[in-house]
């Protein structure tokens, strides 16, 4: 006989043996307390202040410590993010942003479910001090976090909400300084976390700080910023550059003072004082101000930033603590604005080598010689900026004691090789985060095939290990050689590979440049490289 049943029977049997979903997380963290989202077996918090918000009498001033708040807060949405200009133009890194706002300090968190004690990266994105956000999908640090890690993404004021020093700044401030707000954002993050992070099963004893380009940058100052010091425990910086930053006050390495600067901006926006400053529409401040030639920077302003980083850096005075640094091959096949027109030909190219490089140009000439100039120019400013950056800090840091490595990123595939894009600015960041499904639009596609996903598994393992324990390990990959050992590096191309002495001379002979523009103190270290390089300074004390 069949048995028969009603469809309210049906129905009601159906309900008891659907799965039970997951309640929303809820943390009642020190700060106030948050609900996220349960997303697989992963906690997720999005857009939890960690400051006032900076506006009306508070833009332009350091961060302020939020009140804990009442009740529970949702966090299951990103916060917005911070004013910047909208993408100009197609770009491989560009994506829709989220709404924006100068109410913009927030962060995001991706818990593993039963995380306790586990350790805690910190990302700070990249965008040139100008333009990005936490919320970027390539962040996503659900792949990261399943290694056991708490992962965070912040958000920090960017262009002259983060970087704008003016005398009137300075004079109201309790500390006579002004201009580095953005870096004082990071610092607050950083100090939420080590307030809160324990509730979500993190050790604020145990926090790696990491970022890619700007945000290795931010990463380098927060090595060398005083009121960071004690905050994190372990540093990456992908794709650094320590480049000269302006004085506060003085002129300096051919720079023109933080507050001239601020001065002929406010000119140029037509406000008279710093109330007139205030009153400017933020959407006006975002778009107007790139067109100004305006460029935000830190500025040595002697408190949060003493010095410049390469002295703060030879003196031994930054973070004692264990650091991963690295470049990619390509890191100027994406950034070729940072190229000037090249040279009409082999003889105009060599004639400047030997305008700018003097005794140097010979040997600057072997390793970009003038029969390939546009392959020259690509690696000559990608050497001078990046990977003279990343072999300095993995130095450095070995002379404290700490454990220091070094990578090279050298890694392409059928699109970066048709578009001549092999080993480009980030191309990295997807392998690390596991994110190669969430990249912009306009990306170079990443195949999804076992030798892609292999490279990314390993990647996301040295990170992870790294932040764990100061010792970038992979299942299956080889050994990575601090770089003590005989300059060890790991070569990231189709797999990783261990390797010592990385492109042997070229950091040294970059360093004998700076070190000759340090002592003259009249001339910058930055993008003024190769054909663009000034005459060098006559031989110094102490340099070669």
């Amino acid at each position: 006989m069949i048995a028969r049943f009603s469809p309210f029977a049906l129905l009601l049997a159906a309900l008891l043996s659907a799965p039970v979903a997951a309640a929303d997380p809820v943390i009642d963290a020190p700060d106030g307390a948050v609900r996220g989202v349960q997303e697989r077996d992963m906690r997720v918090f999005r857009g939890i202040p960690y400051a006032q918000p900076p506006v009306g009498e508070r833009r332009w001033r350091a961060p302020a410590a939020l009140p804990r708040w009442d009740g529970t807060r949702d966090a299951t949405k990103f916060g917005a993010a911070c004013m910047q200009p909208k993408p100009r133009g197609p770009s491989i890194y560009a994506w829709d942003l989220p709404a924006m706002s100068e109410d913009c300090l927030s962060l995001n968190v991706w818990a593993p479910q039963n995380a306790k004690g586990a350790p805690v990266f910190v990302w700070i994105h990249g965008g040139a001090l100008s333009s990005g956000s936490g919320a970027d999908p390539l962040y996503d640090g659900s792949a990261l976090a399943r290694r056991g890690m708490i992962v965070v993404t912040i958000n920090y004021r960017l262009g002259m909400f983060g970087w704008f020093a003016h005398p009137a700044l300075s004079a109201e401030a309790s500390d006579h300084v002004s201009g580095n707000y953005g870096l004082l954002d990071q610092v607050a993050a950083l100090e939420w976390v080590k307030r809160n992070i324990g509730a979500f099963g993190g050790d604020g004893g145990n926090v790696t700080i990491a970022g890619e380009s700007a945000g290795a940058l931010s990463v380098m100052y927060l090595m060398a910023a005083p009121p960071a010091r004690g905050l994190f425990h372990k540093a990456i910086a992908e794709s650094g550059y320590m480049v000269s930053a302006p004085a506060l006050h003085e002129a300096i390495n051919g720079m023109i003072p933080a507050e001239a600067q601020g001065v002929d901006l406010a000119a140029k926006l037509g406000a008279a004082d710093l109330a007139a400053l205030r009153a400017l529409p933020a959407a006006d401040i975002a778009e107007k101000v790139p067109a100004t030639g305006y460029f935000p920077f830190p500025n040595i302003d002697g408190k949060v930033v003493p010095r410049q980083l390469v002295d703060t850096f030879d003196k031994g005075e930054q973070a004692p603590v264990p650091m991963l640094a690295g470049f990619n091959s390509g890191e100027i096949r994406s950034l070729r604005f940072l190229l000037p027109k090249p040279p009409a030909d082999a003889a105009a190219y060599e004639a400047a080598i030997r305008a700018g490089y003097g005794e140097f140009a010979d040997l600057f000439l072997a390793r970009y010689p003038a029969k390939a100039i546009e392959e020259s120019m690509l690696a000559a400013t990608r050497d001078a900026m990046y990977g003279w950056t990343s072999e300095r800090l993995a130095s450095d840091q070995a002379a404290l004691g700490q454990g220091a490595y070094l990578y090279f990123f050298d890694h392409g595939y059928p699109a970066t090789e048709e578009w001549n894009l092999h080993g480009f600015h980030a191309a990295e960041l997807p392998y690390v985060f596991g994110t190669a499904t969430r990249t912009p639009p306009l990306w170079p596609k990443i195949p999804d095939n076992l030798a892609e996903r292999k490279l990314s598994e390993a990647m996301g393992d040295y990170w992870a290990s790294f932040a764990r324990a100061g010792r970038p390990r992979a299942k299956g990959g080889p050994d990575w050689p601090a770089y003590a050992d005989n300059r060890g590096f790991l070569h990231i191309a189709d797999v990783p590979r261990a390797g010592h002495n990385l492109l042997p001379g070229t950091a040294a002979l970059h360093e004998a440049v700076v070190c000759r523009r340090r002592a003259a103190g009249n001339i910058a270290w930055n993008w003024n490289v190769g054909v663009m390089s000034p005459p060098l300074p006559p031989k110094a004390a102490g340099c070669q």
